[in-house]
């Protein structure tokens, strides 16, 4: 199958493009690698992961490359996600010598309890577009971490940084039918029939809420155990008393990382009346110094989307939102030419009918409303069926706190416009996902609690 350059349109190589039968035949080699890989000593586990961590850093370079001409991201958002990719690595090496359990007297007496954590089995990991390294290593890490084979299924836009990063987990010295790549331009044919499998234990999936929906009623077939990181519909909230400096590099960050193609991407603006035209105004101006064009051209910031439906559904969106009355500050209209190329964009007094403030724009788009009082905006925040991320700007503590308790979303940035880190638990809420990736809990996705009694 093709791998397109969404800068361009043109084909940058194939890949195969696999059956249901070669997804049978890596499910095959990861359940025939499961006793010996989960037998395997937790600090040799952890150095491999330690050795693939340092292969990742020694070839950042080579790796962003491909990542920039697959997925379109600038050199140098592509070097950054590589250098995150690693960290997962590094955090769970670190973590894969360190599964505890416990020892205690029963209540009556007479016997001890001991509880143990041992890995799930071989797992099936499916993993997006636009992290595509990143996502990859979150998902690989804990299960190698935790004594799990796996097959990882790529979206079939980006399945070049998989394979490289299985090549990688190779030269680390991961055996073979430990991590098996299956690359796909028909993911239901291959995946359904894996999820249906009882070997299969454990599915972890990064992607849309609709599709997540589905696989969770496969997946109940064989009460199959499932994470799940979904979308997401990120209010961004800057109250009067924040500070605008910070509150508009908050906004660049957690509006324009990735061209905006981020699940904890900010979809929604809510600003303060009192505050509202000079916060729209200063981001415009910054959006709009943004060079745009194919990420390898240097200095480039705004790269393309990841392919042209995305433009459509971006271009659609801005649409409705000014045919509602939302006003233009910036940008509004697609661009002609080769390549999925999508201006940033900015609208103020967006009203909460457009479609906009209830779909996740995947795009440089930044839609901008006010609010008057913290009741409000809480409430208007938490409108919306998803809870992944929230970010909030205000000086004050107290409130700084009070928002952050009383808004649901798994994660908010308070003060700050980039949440995500390999130490810290990464999930949402409602229809943003079940579980935790990264962090302290992060490997326990992987593990199953086992109690054994024994008499005195």
């Amino acid at each position: 199958m093709p791998v397109l350059d969404p800068a361009t349109g043109q084909r940058l190589c194939e890949v195969a493009d696999a059956t249901p039968e070669d997804g049978r035949a890596a499910l095959d080699a990861a359940a025939a690698a499961q006793a010996d890989w989960a037998r395997t000593a937790p600090r040799e586990r952890s150095e491999i992961l330690m050795r693939a961590h340092r292969l990742l850093l020694d070839d950042a370079d080579r790796l962003a490359l491909i990542a920039t001409l697959e997925m379109g991201k600038p050199l140098a958002e592509a070097r950054g996600e590589i250098t995150y990719a690693a960290e997962f690595f590094r955090w769970f090496a670190e973590e894969a010598v360190r599964l505890d359990g416990g020892y205690m007297p029963a209540p009556g007496g007479g016997s001890r309890f001991l509880v143990t954590r041992q890995p799930v089995g071989p797992s099936l990991l499916i993993t997006p577009w636009n992290f595509p390294m990143a996502m990859g290593a979150r998902k690989i890490g804990p299960a190698l971490a935790a004594g799990c084979t796996s097959v990882v299924k790529p979206a079939e836009q980006t399945p070049l940084c998989t394979l490289a990063l299985a090549r990688i987990l190779h030269e680390a010295g991961v055996p073979a039918g430990v991590v098996n790549v299956v690359t796909t331009s028909d993911p239901g044919a291959l995946m359904t029939p894996l999820i249906h499998d009882p070997r299969s234990r454990k599915l972890s999936f990064t992607g849309s809420t609709a599709v997540g929906k589905k696989l969770l009623e496969q997946c109940a077939r064989t009460v199959m155990r499932t994470s799940m990181e979904l979308g997401g519909n990120a209010p961004f909230l800057v109250f009067d008393d924040a500070d605008l400096d910070a509150a508009v590099d908050g906004a660049m960050a957690a509006k324009m990382r990735n061209i905006g193609q981020a699940c904890t991407a900010a979809n929604r603006f809510l600003v303060q009346r009192g505050v509202a035209a000079e916060f729209a105004e200063r981001l415009a101006a910054r959006m709009g110094e943004l060079p745009l064009g194919r990420g390898t051209e240097p200095g480039v910031v705004v790269g393309p989307l990841i392919d042209a439906d995305a433009v459509t559904k971006v271009t659609e969106l801005v649409a409705d939102a000014r045919a509602r009355g939302a006003r233009v500050l910036l940008g509004g209209d697609p661009l002609d030419g080769p390549g999925n190329f999508y201006p940033a964009t900015v609208l103020v007094d967006v009203p909460d009918a457009a479609q906009i403030c209830h779909t996740e724009v995947f795009g440089p788009v930044a839609s901008i409303a006010t609010f008057d009082t913290e009741d409000e905006a809480v409430a208007r925040a938490n409108d919306t069926p998803y809870g992944l991320v929230s970010y909030v700007y205000t000086e004050g503590l107290r409130r700084g706190l009070r928002i952050s308790e009383a808004l649901d979303t798994g994660m908010v940035g308070l003060n700050q416009g980039v949440v995500s880190n390999p130490a810290a638990p990464f999930g949402g809420v409602k229809e943003s996902g079940l579980g935790r990736e990264g962090g302290l809990v992060g490997i326990d996705e992987f593990l199953e609690i086992k109690y054994i009694g024994v008499p005195l």
